[in-house]
């Protein structure tokens, strides 16, 4: 059973016209950016259910609200654009939350996307339970995320507006952080190897210690054998910024098919580019992927700068290296996220 606010819509009759004659208009960078709140609920007995946030265009009058440590500038529960260019789905980092990338998500919001952002549940900042079983959690992540899609796509609400490619499919592309890296490549084919993730924490954790010691901190007391982690075939371009890419086998990195975007923060010690952002592109083949190493930008360069000073596993997600200016980063970071997914998403 899917939960969900109801919502003002403007009658489908017209968007199944505009689908048939092939007139699929998007408002270009529309005035403002709306977000409401949904919920999957859990299919098992023992599950809880995921949460997520959406940004999508709307013609409603957008106000400033402060949401915990991020304020968004939204236009609560606004009625949505007749079309999107397409879904992203938004996956946050470990012990993060989904509201964390105000400026990432409405901009892309703004530019006529649906934005779909998830807070995972087990591995958000009230609740890290699920990394107490890491071969469930590299399966669960992806999970979640496709979900999420599942719920979307299922709801004609929203479904109706999204824009489809000439195979008659949803246009859906992905964007994770951090952890949320790791899971939206793993929605495009990139298969973990817990073996591999040990072998590095015992070789180079005096030179990738930040995560070497999260790891062993959430490694389970017994070994439970590895749940199969399954690509998400729907999802059909992925941006993965600082991503968890050591644990991620060599085979199943070349075998990624869809176009790829790897952004990491040259000054990233959370998670040291070299053992991840590096690693993925070096294993992928092809020109489908990209890699930037954002000059002096640290792990955090990707979110927006909390309103109060909040603590990680790596510092202060507030903090940045000396000079380093995340506000303009992110407004240009933001117009690359429109120009890739613009160019992929057709």
């Amino acid at each position: 059973m899917i939960a969900y606010s109801n919502l003002g819509l403007r009658p489908l009759y017209g968007i199944l016209l505009m689908v048939l004659f092939g007139v699929f208009s998007f408002a270009a960078d529309a005035a403002e950016v709306g977000f409401r709140q949904m919920r999957v609920t859990a299919k098992g007995g023992g599950e809880k259910p995921a949460h997520f946030s959406l940004y999508y265009p709307t013609s409603d009058t957008a106000r400033v609200i402060p949401m915990g440590p991020f304020t968004q500038t939204v236009a609560m529960n606004g009625i949505p654009e007749a079309t999107f260019r397409g879904l992203l789905v938004f996956s946050h980092g470990t012990a993060s939350t989904e509201t964390g990338f105000a400026t990432l998500a409405q901009s892309l919001a703004a530019h006529g996307y649906l934005v779909a952002s998830v807070e995972h549940v087990g591995d958000n900042w009230k609740d890290q339970s699920m990394r107490a079983n890491p071969s469930h959690y590299f399966a669960e992540r992806p999970r979640q995320a496709s979900r999420v899609i599942d719920t979307i796509l299922a709801d004609p609400l929203w479904s109706a507006r999204i824009a489809h490619a000439s195979d008659n499919q949803p246009l859906i592309g992905a964007v994770g952080h951090s952890a949320g890296g790791y899971t939206v490549l793993a929605l495009a084919g990139g298969k973990p190897q817990l073996s591999r993730l040990r072998k590095h924490c015992e070789n180079q954790a005096e030179l990738d210690p930040v995560l070497c010691k999260l790891a062993s901190a959430s490694q389970a007391e017994t070994e439970e054998p590895e749940e199969s982690v399954a690509a998400d075939p729907r999802v059909r371009a992925v941006m993965a910024l600082a991503p968890l890419g050591v644990a991620f086998s060599e085979t199943s990195l070349a075998s990624i098919q869809v176009p790829v975007a790897i952004y990491a923060g040259e000054k990233d010690t959370f998670l040291v580019p070299r053992f991840h952002a590096l690693w993925v592109k070096q294993n992928m083949q092809g020109s489908n992927s990209t890699l930037e190493l954002v000059p002096n930008a640290g792990h955090y360069a990707f979110m927006n700068t909390p309103t109060m000073d909040l603590p990680s596993p790596d510092g202060s997600v507030a903090a940045d290296p000396p000079s380093f200016d995340r506000s303009a980063f992110l407004s240009r970071f933001a117009k690359e996220a429109i120009a890739f997914f613009d160019k992929n998403l057709r």
